[in-house]
């Protein structure tokens, strides 16, 4: 009756790992008997510890809406398109964000940038920190909607807490008018306080020439390169080889049946 009415408790107080170690150590005594009273209690508070990271970093990690389901032990550094390993598996310690340093991967199409970003976004969430993910074009318009509707402040608010933004597809279209300013805004509310991956198919190089106003330019540069490591991927499309990987391991999908899960890049 003890045992049925602690579990309740446990229950109405929210602390499922808890009481799932309680059970556990209930149905099988035998091996914690050679135990302490302190030990077998910390197992139990060790349970409910770790169901809690566990719950905070699924919650994070659905609130940064990443464009792909990408883990750093997934990376794949065989393909011949300049990633680093070294310098890859540094950047997934994430001192980087922790130091408020910014990203800039380029390269062209079906190199992977956005899986690597996703990557390194998805282990911030493990490690604690938020994340976020935005392609530019969508971000202006959000940005534009907002003004509009009066939610503007509050979604800069919400950007500029984040601890990792990934700002895929920069510079794949000129800024012009009103958008200059707003991404200027996202821009300067970040800097020195928050990390930023940046991802283009455009060089660096030529960034300057897709935003319209020559100062603004020059104001959003500033920020995002002063303190930014710079990977620049090179060679032929990952995209090609996901495909034929593939085709090889199901030559003839049953028929009637869409294959949707390909892979993507890594």
């Amino acid at each position: 009756m003890l045992t049925h009415q602690t579990e309740e408790k446990l229950h109405d107080l929210k602390l499922e790992g808890m009481l799932i170690a309680f059970q556990e150590q209930l149905a099988d005594s035998s091996k914690m008997s050679h135990l302490s009273f302190e030990e077998r209690f910390g197992f139990v508070v060790d349970r409910q510890w770790l169901l809690r990271l566990e719950k905070q970093s699924t919650r994070r990690l659905k609130a940064a809406r990443l464009r792909h389901q990408a883990c750093m032990e997934d990376v794949d550094y065989r393909h011949p398109r300049g990633l680093d390993r070294g310098q890859f598996l540094d950047l997934g310690t994430c001192r980087w964000v922790r130091a408020h340093r910014n990203l800039i991967i380029t390269g062209a199409t079906g190199l992977g940038k956005s899986w690597l970003a996703c990557a390194l976004a998805d282990k911030a969430c493990r490690d604690g920190l938020t994340s976020a993910y935005y392609r530019v074009p969508r971000l202006v318009q959000q940005l534009a909607f907002a003004r509009a509707d009066g939610s503007f402040f509050k979604l800069l608010a919400g950007l500029a807490k984040t601890d990792l933004l990934v700002m895929d597809d920069w510079a794949i279209g000129r800024l012009e008018g009103q958008a200059q300013q707003d991404i200027l805004e996202v821009i300067d509310d970040r800097a020195g306080i928050r990390s930023t991956i940046l991802l283009s198919q455009v060089a660096i190089n030529k960034w300057h020439d897709t935003i319209g106003d020559p100062l603004v330019a020059d104001a959003i540069l500033d920020r995002v390169l002063g303190a930014a490591t710079k990977i620049k991927l090179k060679g032929e499309t990952m995209r090609k080889e996901a495909v034929e990987e593939d085709a090889t391991a199901d030559p003839k999908p049953t028929e009637n049946v869409t294959v949707t899960n390909q892979k993507g890049p890594r």
